[in-house]
């Protein structure tokens, strides 16, 4: 007597690719790339305050406080558009905008440029927030010379402020 199977088996062909497909890919299915960088470290550069007796800045109020405010960790690459630091707040009011004289220089000193900005940021007393304001560097040539060094030819610089007034708000 001869046994005759017409349907062995049948297996759709969706559920055989699907079963292709788990069969030779790698099991590790939590493998995923990592983007975040762990050794990252803050560097902690001030940036200079100009001195008061400096014969290329303007005449500015004598009785400004020059400690007034305090800029820390100024960030630009090469790439950027903007100009990121912290600005403190370092008297007894509520600030709601900052104007400082910021002066670039190359590293051996010579002056690139220096211009005057406005911070509109609301800074209650001992407040520190992070601004960003339009770079002076619009060629995108320049890198502010703490941070990290470009892949492609740029030229580091160092910029130094000075505080040319503040508004307190007055009211609510």
């Amino acid at each position: 007597m001869k046994y005759r199977i017409k349907h062995i088996l049948t297996i759709p062909p969706l559920l055989a690719l699907c079963l292709l497909v788990l069969l030779f890919s790698p099991l590790d299915l939590d493998a995923r790339v990592r983007t975040t960088r762990s050794n990252l470290q803050s560097l902690e550069v001030p940036v200079m305050p100009l001195e008061a007796t400096d014969s290329l800045l303007p005449d500015t109020l004598t009785q400004l406080d020059p400690d007034a405010v305090t800029l820390k960790g100024f960030s630009k690459r090469a790439s950027d558009a903007k100009e990121s630091f912290f600005v403190t707040n370092n008297t007894a009011s509520r600030m709601s905008a900052v104007r400082l004289l910021l002066r670039y220089t190359t590293m051996s000193g010579e002056l690139l440029t220096q211009r005057t900005v406005t911070i509109p940021v609301s800074l209650m007393p001992g407040e520190t927030k992070m601004v960003s304001v339009k770079s002076f560097d619009v060629q995108r040539q320049f890198y502010y010379y703490a941070g990290p060094k470009p892949r492609k030819q740029a030229t580091p610089f160092k910029v130094a402020f000075r505080l040319t007034g503040y508004d307190i708000p007055v009211g609510n």
